[in-house]
This record gives structure tokens, sequence and C-alpha cells, in this order.
């Protein structure tokens, strides 16, 4: 197949939606298929949704000749009318890939209404949805009713080769000091750092360590407000900033870390959760979002409710007095992970729903309508306009 994969900037930039996009990419070209990444010029809200006013965009992918149009769903602003003018020239099919929806992401005011306005017109536009998880597939269903042809391919946690042994995650649990704390993610809003920050300053800082490992150049405002109440919390000895690691750096610190805690973090899956438990990390994590599809509380981690900084405390305290407890979450997370299908198998499902959505008939279909013949679903294996803008600045692809 000729596919079409359209992103926002380049594959190479730093979040777990773009990774999963990379390995996406990466795996369908390994299996033989023609992928041409179509890159859109980041932007704010307001310029992303101007792009969809030109026909110059429209133009383009149809005469690229693709058989299947894969869109990054964070693309909808520059593209929900740009596909109503693609099915009425019968275009090639539209596959929206949601890593999750910015309507459902944790803001003030009335930011999140205007977003859903604009995701309700794109999801309408598609002929089809490749989404990173149960959860956002009912995220999706509960934006826009449909019927057509959807899966689940959720990302995997064997990117960074193979888990580390039993012996060692055990022996690393049993070790006194400080329990080593691990935050992998962009510093933004979403990632949940500021009141992570708020809630370890109410437990005994000789209790823990924090390593952050992300991007803070990606809102850095936001960054500098993280800074800033490390200091307010006389939290320097406690916190370190790390910023992107390269692969084999974030090995080394993964075997060397106890705990992955990101437990205010919005995912609509959370890659990271699960790098982490190949590495025997049990997790903690937010039960909005798609974290509790990974984590199972009480046995390779804990969930904990938005804004429940005396239920972090109370964790830190315990797992820190309780090494055994620690190793057998830790080891309950390294089984997770082995029982998590690999990248490779979620990709080739991926291929084949895309041979499905080829094979159906598009010619008709209007851009708020339905696929004539829709395929069956699939999922593989085991303020006001100034705070909508405001609120949508430094947005990453999600993941």
């Amino acid at each position: 197949m000729r596919i079409g994969f359209i992103i926002y900037g380049t594959l190479d930039a730093l979040s777990g939606g773009y990774l999963y996009d990379r390995i996406v990419v990466q795996g369908l070209t390994r299996l033989g298929h023609q992928v041409e990444v179509i890159s859109l010029p980041p932007g704010s809200y307001l310029r992303r949704l101007g792009q969809g006013f030109s026909t110059r965009l429209g133009r383009r992918l149809l005469a690229g000749g693709f058989d299947v149009l894969i869109e990054d769903e964070l693309c909808h602003p520059s593209l929900f009318l740009v596909n109503s003018w693609l099915r009425r020239q019968s275009g090639p099919p539209l596959v929206a890939l949601v890593h999750h929806l910015l309507c459902q992401e944790p803001r003030q005011g009335l930011s999140n209404m205007f977003l859903a306005l604009a995701e309700r017109r794109y999801l309408a536009s598609v002929h089809g949805f490749i989404h990173n998880s149960k959860t956002t597939l009912q995220n999706v269903a509960s934006l826009v009713e449909h019927n057509r042809p959807q899966i689940v391919a959720s990302p995997a946690g064997d990117r960074l080769g193979p888990p580390l042994g039993g012996d060692v995650i055990a022996k690393r649990a049993l070790a006194g000091g400080p329990l080593q704390l691990l935050f992998v993610g962009n510093v933004i809003p979403r990632k949940g750092l500021l009141p992570l920050l708020e809630a370890l300053a109410g437990v005994e800082p000789d209790r823990w360590r924090l390593s952050v490992v992300g991007g803070l150049d990606v809102d850095a405002a936001h960054a500098a407000k993280a800074r800033q109440l490390v200091r307010h919390h006389g939290l320097a000895a406690s916190v370190r900033f790390l910023g992107p690691l390269l692969d084999g750096q974030l090995v080394a610190l993964l075997r060397a870390s106890h705990i992955f805690c990101m437990p205010y973090a919005y995912e609509g899956f959370g890659i990271a959760i699960l790098e982490a438990m190949a590495f025997g990390l049990p997790a903690l994590g937010s039960c909005q979002g798609a974290a509790g599809e990974i984590i199972s509380h009480g046995s390779n981690g804990f969930l904990l409710a938005p804004g429940d900084h005396g239920a972090l405390a109370t964790l830190i305290t315990e797992l820190h007095q309780d090494r055994l407890g620690l190793q057998e979450l830790a080891l309950a997370a390294r089984a997770t992970y082995n029982g998590r299908p690999g990248w490779q198998e979620g990709v080739t499902a991926i291929a084949g729903f895309l041979r499905q959505m080829q094979e159906l008939p598009q010619a008709g279909a209007t851009a708020a309508g339905l696929p004539p013949t829709p395929a069956p679903q699939t999922t593989p294996g085991p303020r006001a306009a100034a705070d909508f803008i405001k609120g949508t600045q430094g947005t990453e692809s999600g993941g």
C-alpha cells in the first residue's frame, strides 16, 4: 500500500505520541508498505485552524496517489475542512490515529467546550479509527456516535531492549536508602509534575529522590513554575531535572530506580509506564485517563485521584518502610510487561486494518456521513476565546 501519514512537525519530536507514530511508520515500512510522512507546520491553535481553510493541502493529498491516509488526530484543527473536501472528491480512506482527545485534558474555563466542537467535527469527517487504548476508544464514542471501522492497537514496552532480570529486581527492592522515583514525560500541565512536587513536599526528604526525565522547553513557563516550586519547598537536594535522555541513559536510570511516579498525569495510554514495568518499576498513576489499563491497583502499582496528595505521601512512606512489599509489586510489574504484546504485533494488526480500509467503497460518502460498508471492529492481541487559545499552547502529541 501507499500510505500517507499526517503529523505536525517531525517524527523526531519527543513525546509518547510521536514515538508511537514513528514506530508505526517504521514498522509499516518494514512490512513492505510505502509510507510518506506529510508534515504540517505547528503553531498556535488558531494558526492550525487557519491551515484548514486553504485547498492547497487537500489538492496535495489528492494528488499523492495514496491508498489510505493516516492522520494523527491532534492535527484535527488543520484537517476537518480538508477532509470534507477530500470526501467530496472521493479521495482515499481517511483514518484517524487517536492518542487522546485534547478536549479530555484537564483545563479551566471554556477551553474544552471549544475544543470539543472542533474535535467532534473532525471525528465525523474520517472513515475509521486507530485507537491507542480502550479508554481512547470510549472517549471518541462519547464525543461522536458512529459505527465506523476501528481498532485498538495499544503501544508496547519492548523498545528499550530485554527486560530486567527478576533476581536483579528483587535485590534492588530490598536495598536501603531513599526510594528512587522516576518521572518520564515532557514538563507540561497534563503530566502533573506540579501537584507531584506539592505532594512530595509533605514526605520526609530522607525517604525519596525524584528524577524528572523529559523536555523542559515544550512549555517553558510551566517548567519554570516547576523549578520555582522546588526552590519554594526546599527540594533542590531531592529533585533532579535531567531533560531528555538518550535511550542508553534512560535504561541505566530505569535499572537504578524503584518506582515510576506520575500519579497526577492524564494519559491516553502511557507508554513510559509499560517501559518502566519492563525494568520492574511498579507505577503510581492517575485513576483518570488510561493508566488503569496497565496499572492494577495494589498489585503492580497504585491509582490515585487527582489532588489526593495525602495518598501519595502515605504510599511513599509505606513503600520506603516495607521493602518486601515493594519487591512483590516490582515483580508483579515485570510480569505485567511479560504479558503484553510487542510493538511488531501491534503494527501488523494496524497493517491488516489499513488493508480493510483500502477495500471499503468510499464513493459517495459525505463529510458527515458513514462509510457505505463498515468493516467489523478489530482488537489485536492479549473562558472565552482567549482562554481557549491559551489553554492549547504547548500541547504535544499524546500517548
